[in-house]
């Protein structure tokens, strides 16, 4: 019994590590990673659970823009502008849906472990300086005026997530900016992209793993989903208030930092 309720304080714990992080520019899959190699949490039922937990964000979006992600049956104008959100939505996950049918094994066999993904760190920082720095001219003050040009691109960026450390909500917004998006807009649009691509995610692994999970792990994967969900509500809301008018310097500040703490104790023998 001790140990059931260790495995649901890790559970917990990492629910409210993807809950933080999923929507912030700072890799989700990166942290639960680092924090699952220190609680010991690792392995094939492991790396399942990062990803279908993600369904707790996913959840957390469609309940906070409600009314921007569904059609209004008696408002015509607000159904349209509904549908071609939806259009630019699934363009831009099609880069990433493609390459991660291909490269999903590939990638989980080498690139899971704690160097991969402090050196993504760094770099996705430093490309989340450069994009939020050198982007002068803003061209699209909000989602309707996104291009299908632009949605693909920002998908194209979003590729860049596949490598754990990289960050999906990162690889998407730096895209955005470089595209000419507000880093509202950007922010914004990284959300909708959540939906397919996190929602891929996880059906592909449930698929590939055939649903065989005991019934502990179902509770496990229950209780990180739920506390996701509820942290992921949260960020989003503090989110979308703090890119109206600050810049995303400090997380890559943060990333910067952490990334070479995890350097220095892989290169000590502390961390794989």
């Amino acid at each position: 019994m001790s140990i059931n309720i260790i495995m649901i304080f890790k559970a917990i714990l990492l629910g409210i590590v993807e809950g933080l992080t999923e929507f912030l520019p700072v890799s989700s899959t990166g942290h639960l990673i680092l924090v699952g190699d220190s609680l010991s949490f690792t392995g094939k039922f492991a790396n399942a659970f990062n990803v279908v937990i993600q369904v707790g964000a996913i959840f957390a979006v469609v309940l906070y823009f409600w009314n921007k992600l569904f059609p209004k049956l008696n408002d015509k104008r607000q159904s349209k502008r509904v549908f071609t959100l939806w259009g630019k939505v699934i363009i831009g996950a099609i880069p990433a849906a493609v390459l991660g049918l291909m490269l999903d094994d590939y990638i989980e066999a080498h690139f899971f472990n704690s160097r991969v993904v402090a050196y993504a760190l760094i770099i996705g920082a430093i490309l989340l300086l450069i994009s939020d720095k050198s982007n002068k001219r803003v061209r699209c003050e909000t989602v309707e005026e996104l291009t299908i040009v632009d949605s693909f691109m920002v998908g194209v960026f979003q590729c860049m997530a596949l490598c754990p450390g990289m960050s999906r909500s990162a690889s998407t917004i730096i895209g955005g900016r470089f595209m000419g998006l507000s880093r509202e807009v950007a922010a914004e649009f990284s959300f909708f992209l959540a939906l397919p691509t996190l929602g891929g995610a996880a059906l592909l692994k449930l698929v590939k793993i055939g649903l065989d999970f005991t019934g502990f792990e179902w509770v496990l994967i229950g209780v990180g989903t739920f506390v996701s969900f509820i942290v992921a509500l949260l960020v989003i809301a503090l989110f979308m208030e703090y890119v109206k008018k600050k810049s995303l310097a400090p997380f890559a500040y943060y990333r910067i930092i952490l990334g070479a703490i995890v350097l220095f104790m892989v290169f000590s023998g502390k961390l794989i």
